[in-house]
Order: C-alpha cells, then structure tokens, then sequence
C-alpha cells in the first residue's frame, strides 16, 4: 500500500511538470541541436542537453501550477489538476518548481555551456514571471508567451555550437509565428473556460472575432514566409521547401475558414491543422539537412 501511494504521489508530481509540453520543448531542442550542429556530433552532449531543458521546463510547469491554482479551481478543464484538488500542497509545488529549474541550471552549466543554461533560464523567467500573470492582464499574452516558447530551439543550437547565428532565430521566427495560430484556436474553444477563469484571451474579449481572425490570418502569411528561409539561408533544399509550402497552404486554408464561418468545427479543425503542421515540418527540416 505504501509503495502505491508512493506512486500516486509521483504521478501527480510528474503531471504538475506538464509532460507534454516539456515533450514538445524536448523535440524543438533537440531540432536545434540538430540543425546547428550539422547533425549530432556528441550523443552525450545532446542527452545532457535534454536533461537540462526537461528540468528546467518541468519546474516552469509546476510553478505555472502554483501560481493558477485559483484559476484552476474554477475552470471545467483544469479544476481536477493536483493543486486544486487538495492532492499536492502549494508549499510542495513551489519548492519542487523551484528544485526542477536549479538542477537543470546546474546540470546545464557544468555540462553544456552558459549560452544555453542563460537561455534555459530566461524561457522559464518569461514563462513564469512574465507570461503566466499577463494571461489576467492583457490579450498580448499570447505574443509575449509564444516567445520563450520558440526559445527552446535556440536553446538547442546553442548547445551544439556554443554560439547563435541567423539560423538558430529563424528557427525561433518559424516557432513564433506557429504559436500564433495554433493557441488562437485553443482558446477560441476553450474561451467560455478562459471567460471563467479571468483570463484575458483575444478571443474571450471580443464576441466577433474579427480582430481574432485577422491575427490568425497575419501570423499563417508570416508563418509561410519565414518557413521558406532555411532553403533560402542553404540549410535545408528544394524537398524541404515544397513541404513548407504545403503545409503552411495548409494551415492558412484552415484559418480563412475559420475567418469566413466562425465556427467551432473550424476552431477545430485549424487546431488539428497546427497539431500536424508542427511535426511535419520538424521531419522535413531533419530529412533535408541530413
């Protein structure tokens, strides 16, 4: 019985740290280690590198937890998380936040290099400090969010080459501009949820969703166009870039039906568009710089 509550206790941990975003930032890094490197030169510098970032981006997770657990508590899709509950205490939450972040700092500075764990830091400063309490604040939230999360490929080029370059923030640009759309359709689902809970989503503050869609449709076009830099910057070839262009065709087509209808089927459906649109390009981007 003991060892199952042992269990128990670790599995609400380890859903404080949310996995599947920490998956996302994994992939991404380990994109940017990739693409900057060449290729993978030293497997244990990667690993080490994984190591790092998954600590680091774990512990913003759970102080993200921390500091909505009010919110949580009040919103339908969030208010069985652990801390709402009553299943992990706040104290706990905050001291394993904390724990997460400076062992992957340490793991990062005595095994890859400062560039990368000053970067490691600063995605989760903007996170933590700035993003999470500007989701109360202001609609540009979700502007300023998506910039530590395109950071982590920056992260990753860095570790493989212990500099930056226009590569590594085109890299960033290609993230930036995806988040865009993909969490504009989030929240145009969920925005009775954010209405809830107070947060100041785009979506939730205008009833039309006229000023919602021009900004999907902006960021789509910016998407498409700082997609097609890698094949023009020689990183990556002609495979690559038709790819590109389909996909983003792709999510564009999907956002001018959400424009033109202001349906919840095509919130969804751009959704998935976004969802398949991310990994395809990783794929291509692997494919072609091989």
């Amino acid at each position: 019985m003991q060892v199952k509550n042992m269990s128990t206790r670790l599995d609400l941990y380890f859903e404080l740290t949310k996995p599947r975003i920490v998956t996302m930032v994994l992939v991404t890094t380990a994109l940017g280690f990739f693409v900057g490197g060449r290729g993978i030169d030293s497997p244990l510098t990667l690993m080490l590198t994984l190591l790092g970032t998954a600590l680091s981006a774990g512990g913003s997770g759970v102080l993200n937890h921390y500091l909505e657990r009010d919110v949580d508590a009040v919103m339908r899709r969030t208010r069985g998380r652990p801390l709402p509950t009553g299943q992990v205490k706040p104290a706990a939450a905050l001291s394993l936040g904390f724990v997460l972040i400076l062992a992957g700092q340490v793991v990062l500075v005595l095994s890859v290099n400062l560039l990368t764990a000053w970067l490691a830091l600063l995605t989760a400063f903007l996170y933590v400090v700035i993003y999470t309490p500007l989701k109360r604040a202001t609609w540009l939230n979700t502007s300023l969010g998506s910039i530590p999360g395109a950071l982590p490929p920056v992260g990753g080029w860095a570790a493989a080459t212990g500099h930056l370059d226009v590569g590594a923030w085109v890299l960033f640009a290609i993230l930036f501009a995806w988040q865009h759309p993909h969490f504009y359709s989030i929240a145009w689902i969920f925005r009775d949820d954010y209405r809830r809970g107070g947060f100041k989503m785009l979506p939730v503050l205008e009833e039309d969703g006229r000023r919602t869609c021009r900004h999907i449709l902006g960021f789509s076009v910016l998407l498409i166009v700082v997609s097609i830099l890698p094949t023009l910057l020689g990183t990556s070839g002609t495979v690559y870039l038709v790819g590109a262009l389909l996909l983003g065709a792709g999510m564009l087509a999907a956002g001018v039906s959400l424009t033109l209808t202001r349906s919840m089927v095509d919130a969804r459906r751009l959704l998935r568009a976004s969802v398949i649109y991310l990994p395809l390009l990783l794929i291509l981007t692997v494919l072609d710089t091989i």
